[in-house]
C-alpha cells in the first residue's frame, strides 16, 4: 500500500519490465508522480484514453476508454458518446471516461501499466462537451523524413498562426514527429479542423514535395504529414508529459521555439522520462501558454 496524496493505493508488481532499456512499472509510477504537479492540470476535465501494455511495449497493447468495474469508488468519470472515432465503434456507444484530476489518478492509471495518457481537445463541464479550446497540427514525417523536417514545417506554421493572432507551442510527440498546439476560444466544433485544414492544404500547394495533407500513406514518401484532422471532436492526442510505448521511456515533451529553429538532429529532440524530470527542473512548464493564453480562432 502506498500514499499519493490523500488516498491509499494498492500496487502491483512493480519490478515488472516494461521497456527494454529495463524500465520497471515501479520506475513508470515514480515517473508519472514526480510530473503530476505539470501534467495534471493538462489533463484537467478532459476525458482521457489510456493506452495499456500490461506485458511490456513490445507485448500486446490495447486502447481503453470505459472506466472497468475495478476502478476505486473516487475516481471521477463521465458518460459521453463515444463519437465513433475508432472504425467499428457504434456513434451511439456510451462510454464512460476517467478524469484525471489528482496525483492518485495518475498512479493508479499508472498501475494499470497505462503508459500513454491521450486526450481531446475539448473538456467537459457537468457531464456535457464544451467547444474545442486547443488547435492542433500533428506533424508526421513520412518515410526519408524526420522530426527535423517537422521542424522546418513548424517554422512555418509558426509564422501563419502569429500572423492570426494565436500563441503557438511546440511539444514533440515522443514517438516520431512534433505538435504545434495553440489555446482558442469558438464556439464551433468543426470550425478548429476547417482551419487547420486549410492552412495544411496551402502548405501542400506551396511545398507538395515537402508537405501533404492527405492520410494516405503513399502520399507521405519524402513528406511530412500534417495531421489536422486531430481537431475532430471524436479524436484525441497525446498529452504533454505523457510516455510513449516505444523502445525506450521517452515522453512528449514541450519544447522552445529556439530549440525548434535549431534542431538538425532528430536526437536532439528526443527526450526520456529521466530526462523530462530533470529538465522541467530548469525550464518549467513550456505548455502553459495553451491553456492560459487563448485567442479567437480566425475565421
Amino acid at each position: 500500500m502506498v500514499k499519493a496524496g490523500s488516498r491509499t493505493l494498492r500496487l502491483s508488481n512493480l519490478d515488472k519490465v516494461l521497456y527494454p532499456d529495463g524500465t520497471t512499472k515501479g520506475e513508470i509510477i515514480a515517473y508519472y508522480s514526480r510530473i503530476a504537479p505539470l501534467l495534471l492540470p493538462h489533463l484537467l476535465d478532459r476525458p482521457v484514453t489510456f493506452v495499456r501494455y500490461p506485458n511490456g511495449v513490445h507485448g500486446q497493447k490495447f486502447f481503453q476508454k470505459n472506466t472497468d468495474a475495478s476502478a476505486p469508488e473516487w475516481l471521477p468519470t463521465v458518460e459521453l458518446r463515444s463519437g465513433g472515432s475508432r472504425r467499428g465503434v457504434d456513434a451511439d456507444e456510451i462510454v464512460r471516461y476517467p478524469l484525471i484530476h489528482e496525483l492518485a489518478a495518475l498512479v493508479w492509471a499508472a498501475n494499470l501499466a497505462a503508459l500513454e495518457l491521450h486526450v481531446p481537445q475539448w473538456t467537459v463541464t457537468e457531464g456535457a462537451r464544451n467547444p474545442p479550446d486547443r488547435l492542433v497540427f500533428d506533424l508526421d514525417p513520412g518515410p526519408g523524413t524526420t522530426i527535423v523536417h517537422c521542424c522546418r514545417v513548424a517554422e512555418r506554421l509558426y509564422e501563419v498562426l502569429t500572423a492570426d493572432g494565436l500563441l503557438p507551442v511546440a511539444t514533440t510527440s515522443g514517438s516520431k514527429g512534433l505538435q504545434v498546439y495553440a489555446g482558442i476560444e469558438t464556439t464551433s466544433p468543426q470550425a478548429p479542423s476547417a482551419y487547420a485544414k486549410a492552412i495544411a492544404v496551402a502548405f501542400e500547394q506551396d511545398t507538395p514535395k515537402e508537405v501533404t495533407a492527405t492520410m494516405a500513406k503513399a502520399r507521405r514518401e519524402g513528406r511530412v504529414f500534417i495531421d489536422w484532422s486531430q481537431n475532430n471532436p471524436a479524436k484525441t492526442t497525446i498529452a504533454p508529459y505523457s510516455l510513449r510505448g516505444r523502445d525506450e521511456p521517452t515522453v512528449a515533451t514541450p519544447v522552445t521555439w529556439d530549440e525548434v529553429r535549431t534542431c538538425r538532429r532528430p536526437e536532439q529532440l528526443t527526450f526520456t522520462a529521466d530526462e523530462v524530470l530533470e529538465r522541467v527542473s530548469g525550464v518549467g512548464d513550456l505548455f502553459v501558454p495553451v491553456d492560459q493564453d487563448k485567442a479567437p480562432l480566425p475565421g
